[in-house]
């Protein structure tokens, strides 16, 4: 028997009736002869309700709290879900991100996987049972409760795909795959049949919404292929292998505020000091004689006022710090070796009247710092400028 991990997000299990047909397709799923384990986000917007919650009774609310907190909406589903698939006669039974194995390092809110060792999950699995995983939670190798970071559920899948020796993932959510810009902002956007695992990462790490980076890397480095579908319209997929494309995506990223330290090295040695003792990861640091900048991404930071006050304690009032920022980017592969995509990405966003505050490339990306309020508008205008014009995997 094959084994398959099936991770669902939080609009496929958003209430009863969606939960029971995800427990339907589950139950084919065993039927048709795999070991199926299954991964399950909270019910629709629980955790964002649940952080809420926490964050009327401490605008700024431990990070160790926060996920005692968090890890509940994760248990619902999967409680509620082995019940489902138990009333419809097959054997189910769930367990937690502890339970499954799931060893993580000792950072709160945003925990890195170090370990699975899924030998619980094995053994059900030899006895017919179908496992049922809450997703974006382990334990700690000091034994307390972590969670991932955004799309965590993401991650446990794959993880745990790799640890199993699963044939293959299957990502569940709302949309049929991958399209070469959000579907909200862009109408046109294109669906991608497939993708790389480097173009896929490289696109998470720019702010999409897909699929979570960490979970791209732990299928890159298993070759575990992963499907990507809609929980509910099985038309069409769109499937991340190693397998090159030649596929161009536009991505944006909100809630990102930047960091400017004024002085040399030693400023910015202390305000990166800050940023570590405050669980706050910097991106893309620019440093000169006379100063230094770097970005945080505030949306994922549910602590930001407090690492904001230690970053400017810290550098002793010689930091400024801008916010409401986006970053919007163009992936693709040896797109920052291409200046003429460079050129016609600069005219587009001129002719749309959005100036940005810093351009930047790598290999696989054209990336640009602007105002919050003109991320839309950005990313349609280096859509049509960039990807209307290029070809598409399908």
């Amino acid at each position: 028997m094959a084994i398959v991990v099936q991770k669902y997000g939080g609009s496929s299990v958003a209430d009863v009736e969606k939960l029971g047909r995800v427990a339907d397709k589950v139950v084919a799923a065993r039927h048709a002869g795999d070991d199926v384990v299954v991964v399950v986000s909270a019910m629709g917007k629980t955790t964002d309700q649940l952080l809420a919650l926490a964050k009327q009774v401490d605008e700024n609310p431990p990070r160790r709290e926060l996920d005692m907190l968090l890890s509940t909406g994760e248990r619902v589903s999967m409680a509620l879900l082995s019940m489902a698939i138990q009333k419809r006669g097959t054997p189910a039974i769930s367990f937690t991100g502890s339970q499954s194995g799931i060893i993580t390092n000792d950072r709160h809110f945003d925990a890195r996987i170090l370990e699975v060792r899924p030998h619980r999950i094995e053994d059900e699995l030899a006895r017919g049972m179908v496992v049922i995983v809450a997703g974006y939670q382990g334990m700690s190798y000091r034994r307390e409760i972590t969670t991932l970071g955004r799309g965590g559920s993401d991650t446990t899948a794959i993880a745990l795909a790799a640890a199993l020796g699963a044939e293959r993932a299957e990502i569940y959510s709302d949309v049929d795959g991958v399209y070469t810009a959000d579907p909200r902002v862009v109408a046109d956007a294109q669906h991608l049949a497939r993708l790389s695992y480097e173009e896929m990462q490289e696109m998470a790490e720019a702010g999409a919404k897909v699929l979570n980076a960490t979970a791209v890397e732990f299928a890159k480095n298993a070759k575990i292929a992963i499907h990507a579908r809609s929980t509910f319209d099985a038309r069409r997929e769109s499937v991340i292998t190693a397998a090159p494309s030649s596929s161009r995506t536009v991505t944006g990223q909100k809630g990102v505020a930047r960091v400017h330290v004024a002085g040399g090295s030693e400023a910015l040695r202390r305000a990166l000091a800050a940023c570590a003792a405050a669980h706050t990861d910097p991106r893309e640091v620019e440093a000169g004689e006379v100063g230094a900048s770097f970005l945080v991404h505030v949306g994922v930071t549910p602590d930001w006022q407090a690492a904001r006050g230690a970053i400017e304690a810290a550098c002793g009032g010689g930091a400024r710090i801008e916010e409401g920022l986006a970053t919007v980017s163009v992936v693709g592969d040896g797109l920052g070796r291409d200046a003429g995509a460079l050129g016609r990405a600069i005219g587009a966003l001129e002719d749309a009247r959005l100036a940005p505050l810093r351009t930047a490339t790598t290999p696989m990306r054209l990336a640009f710092l602007l105002a919050e309020a003109g991320a839309d508008d950005a990313v349609r205008a280096l859509h049509a400028a960039l990807v209307d014009t290029a070809p598409v995997a399908e």
